[in-house]
């Protein structure tokens, strides 16, 4: 068998390094570990074949999250128009939450008020809370500014707050 050329190599590298926080995202952004599977791979495919126009004004992982920002969308807005109707969540496919501190039912909870967020905040909410991205990071992967990005992430915070009795006060 014939090794590997140095493209595929990169390749692979940079598909190593990255797919399980690509999976991550499209698992919380839809809802379905079998549709995240096959978007994590379009996203792959998509960043190879298209390798070729980075131009390396922004960190390589942060080119690759904004290719699969974009491919998440428009999958989710492809199979909105079909249905005609949201995506349907499935709180026993999103992946667990890092926290043991709150209960199981305050984190569906907390999930089904994320995913009833519009797209452009809740893509934000789960690169910065989730993920922990910065500002700067996700403005670069979504093409808006980091100013554009805080008030989103705001807008979020304050529509999840509406979303969500607060039975704790350390949470006001």
């Amino acid at each position: 068998m014939p090794a590997d050329s140095p493209d595929q190599a990169a390749e692979r590298a940079l598909y190593e390094q990255h797919v399980d926080r690509i999976y991550r995202l499209a698992l919380r952004m839809t809802g379905n570990a079998q549709l995240a599977e096959d978007l994590t791979q379009d996203v792959f495919m998509r960043a190879f074949a298209r390798l070729h126009q980075f131009r390396g004004e922004s960190d390589l992982g942060t080119w690759l999250h904004r290719v699969a920002i974009t491919v998440i969308l428009n999958a989710i807005t492809k199979r909105k128009i079909a249905a005609g109707r949201e995506l349907p969540l499935d709180p026993s496919a999103a992946a667990a939450s890092h926290s043991g501190a709150i209960d199981i039912d305050t984190r569906d909870r907390v999930r089904t008020a994320v995913a009833h967020l519009p797209e452009e905040l809740r893509v934000v909410v789960l690169l910065y809370d989730v993920e922990g991205y910065q500002h700067n990071e996700i403005a670069d992967m979504m093409g808006i500014t980091a100013g554009a990005c805080r008030m989103r992430l705001l807008r979020a915070h304050q529509l999840l707050r509406s979303m969500l009795p607060l039975e704790h006060e350390e949470w006001r």
